[in-house]
């Protein structure tokens, strides 16, 4: 059962994710028939804390909360600097015990470092995935998803995830009406949809390689037009099977792979900032049917056309 939780801030802590944890695990709603929790926000020697905003912040607590609590959590610090022995220390000692670890945002980092990432799933915010992904390699890297839990390690993507993730955790410990409840309190969805795949801002742009540049950039210009492995390699004047390969070399992806990437690509942009139905952004697209964009946009972005649309739309006025 969940009733203590101990969260640690390391130097340059990031402020939001904190407040997530504090507004979640740290405010008294037993009032309200929702379960209360021992809270305590912990330094590696009690001492303040410099926060990424500038200000600094008296926690009240040394590391012996977290030898306790049946939740320890780290937020976002400075991801350049390793987290002290003791810290790291405390975190492999509340996993052996089976408690939950949970990180927020690039506190995957002080996981990664305290060696329980290894041969684990996991994510962090997605501009800092190929970095985690690269400290850590035997990590098992996920960066389309809002939060990833594997066994009692749990980890989050950036920022708001942080809600997502300890939702899940509740959910986990004491029910969904529990769950439901504190994010009715808390006005944020109990659950939402999609994964921070749609969060990463990639535009329409060839790859840089270095033959089939004028190729790529053709495809770019026709995503509405069928094509194919026979069609772009009689292109490239080059037989089937050796642009497959040439292509994958360059590319590090399939024709196929790579030609339905850009055209998912293209929808989100066109859902952003156009008024097309997603019948014609299908066609557009190169897609030919709803159905077709829908079956590979769920599998890209693990959403729908009509729910990213109405998460992403931009208005001019």
């Amino acid at each position: 059962m969940l009733r203590s939780v101990a969260v640690i801030a390391l130097p340059d802590v990031a402020v939001f994710e904190l407040g997530v944890l504090c507004e979640l695990f740290g405010y008294d709603r037993t009032a309200e028939g929702l379960p209360g929790y021992e809270f305590a926000v912990c330094s590696a020697d009690g001492r303040d804390v410099r926060t990424h905003a500038g200000f600094t912040i008296s926690p009240g607590h040394d590391l012996g909360p977290a030898d306790r609590a049946d939740l320890v959590a780290v937020v976002p610090s400075d991801t350049e600097l390793t987290p002290p022995g003791a810290v790291l220390d405390v975190l492999r000692r509340a996993h052996a015990r089976g408690a939950w670890v949970m990180s927020v945002c690039t506190g995957a980092f002080a996981l990664g470092e305290a060696g329980l990432l290894d041969d684990r799933r996991c994510t962090t915010h997605w501009r800092h995935t190929d970095a985690l992904a690269a400290r850590f390699p035997r990590a098992k890297v996920d960066p389309g998803v809002l939060y990833v839990a594997d066994g009692t390690v749990i980890t989050s993507a950036g920022t708001a995830a942080a809600v997502d993730c300890a939702l899940h955790l509740i959910r986990e410990e004491q029910g969904s009406a529990v769950a439901t409840q504190l994010a009715r309190r808390m006005v944020v969805p109990p659950h939402r949809d999609g994964g921070q795949a749609q969060f990463i801002e990639t535009p329409v742009q060839p790859v840089e390689c270095e033959t089939l540049q004028p190729l790529l950039s053709h495809v770019l210009g026709s995503l509405d037009q069928p094509h194919t492995v026979e069609t772009l390699a009689a292109r490239a004047h080059m037989a089937p099977r050796t642009f497959a390969r040439r292509f994958r070399a360059e590319t590090g992806a399939t024709p196929h792979d790579w030609l339905t990437g850009q055209r998912v690509l293209l929808a989100r942009r066109l859902l952003e900032e156009s008024d097309l139905g997603v019948d014609a952004i299908a066609v557009r697209a190169g897609f030919g049917s709803a159905a077709t964009l829908r079956h590979h946009f769920g599998h890209r972005l693990d959403t729908t056309p009509q729910a990213y649309r109405s998460m992403f739309r931009t208005r001019s006025h």
